[in-house]
């Protein structure tokens, strides 16, 4: 009897010893096969870095694709000047016949596409971005921006080098698109034309190292604006500006600059435009918002035996109610004529002025509504001063990857 006992006790314990093992064997298994899991992982992360360290002297730009964007920019027009007179209007001293009146923008009575605008901007490497923006106009092709610019230069230093629009004053870098009417500024159509200073050549610019924003920047350019400047022989214009910003509480900005750019103009004779400017934005609560801007510019042209003085002005008051709607008013002026207007016998060659109102409606912030109003005493038009009335609705688009303007 008690052997038998021995016997069973002894079996059972077997059996418990085999079971046992065979978990054992069971949970080692599964420890082998995660370790097997945990070692592919390992490998696999092993030649995604390898594949990532530039091993020769090409290396993969997949990481730095350009991002890219599409604006598409329209408008439905009336005016009480038909389209013809209008395209072969003056400015007394400023564009006055030969001269070509350039109407790239809003140009026509009833619908007008205005352009399609393309922007690519990619990194290139560690030291340098690349930027293009084209135009594509009903009947042209404009390559309207493309430079590089660095980005890992000491002491605060940053270039560009390409075809770009300069820094000079505020408005003169801002594309159409970002400009808060649709029209350009008169002084800057007078002094510049519709595309303002932009050219061929290199910019340096440098921010101080100052808890107040200083900014100085210089640029040398070829000079191929002819309303002021044209003589291209060789580069032939220098641009140079300061501009600074303060935070005045925690409400209201201040940003301000002056602004230099000389040159020689189509007499091989010097040209020199001075400009100042001054933005205001005071942040009224939430996405609500009050903004003053303002630019007054003076240009000096020799010619020989004169020199012509020239200086105008404009001024917007813009209030942004919130992310959807605005509104605002500007009032532009030619302030200074000192010029021959001996051509104009008869006609009041004086105030020199426009009024416009705008109504601003952004159902997303990619797309925008604006409709305006404008009331323009700058133009003579087959002999006589005219007044332009007009009633603008614009649609502006943004698709893709653009970046943010500033206010």
């Amino acid at each position: 009897m008690k052997k038998t006992v021995c016997l069973s006790l002894f079996a059972c314990a077997s059996l418990f010893a085999n079971a046992d093992i065979n978990a054992t064997q069971v949970e080692l298994q599964k420890q082998k096969v995660a370790i097997q899991k945990l070692q592919t992982q390992l490998n696999t992360l092993t030649q995604e870095s390898q594949k990532s360290v530039n091993t020769s002297a090409s290396f993969s730009q997949n990481a730095y694709l350009p991002a890219i964007a599409l604006i598409l920019n329209m408008s439905a027009v009336g005016r009480d000047v038909n389209n013809t007179d209008y395209e072969n209007m003056e400015i007394p001293g400023f564009i006055n016949k030969p001269d070509t009146a350039e109407l790239p923008f809003n140009k026509n009575r009833g619908f007008n596409f205005n352009y399609a605008e393309v922007a690519m901007r990619s990194s290139v490497d560690p030291y340098f971005d690349a930027f293009a923006i084209f135009h594509l106009h009903p009947d042209a092709f404009e390559i309207e921006e493309a430079y590089v610019q660095t980005t890992s230069l000491p002491y605060a230093l940053r270039i560009k080098a390409g075809k770009f629009k300069s820094d000079f004053g505020r408005i003169n870098s801002k594309h159409q698109h970002a400009w808060h009417f649709d029209d350009q500024p008169i002084i800057y159509k007078a002094l510049f034309g519709p595309d303002s200073i932009s050219d061929a050549g290199i910019q340096l610019q440098w921010v101080a190292p100052t808890d107040t924003y200083i900014m100085a920047g210089v640029e040398a350019m070829q000079g191929s604006n002819e309303r002021s400047f044209g003589d291209t022989e060789e580069n032939n214009l220098y641009v140079g500006y300061v501009k600074s910003s303060i935070d005045v509480g925690d409400d209201l900005s201040i940003l301000g600059g002056v602004s230099l750019a000389h040159g020689k103009n189509t007499t091989t004779n010097a040209t020199n435009v001075y400009g100042a400017d001054l933005t205001m934005r005071d942040q009224l609560g939430g996405y609500s918002a009050l903004i003053w801007q303002s630019e007054y510019l003076q240009r000096n042209k020799d010619i020989g035996t004169t020199t012509n003085k020239q200086a105008g002005l404009y001024s917007e008051l813009l209030y942004q109610y919130n992310n959807n709607y605005s509104g605002g008013v500007r009032y532009d002026a030619i302030t200074k004529n000192d010029v021959d207007l001996s051509a104009y016998n008869g006609v009041d060659t004086g105030n020199l002025d426009k009024y416009t109102a705008m109504l601003e409606y952004k159902p997303f912030p990619m797309s925008r509504l604006r409709l305006s109003y404008s009331y323009d005493r700058t133009k003579v038009i087959a002999g006589e001063r005219k007044d332009i009335n007009t009633v603008m609705l614009s649609l502006n688009i943004a698709a893709g990857a653009h970046g943010a303007h500033d206010y």
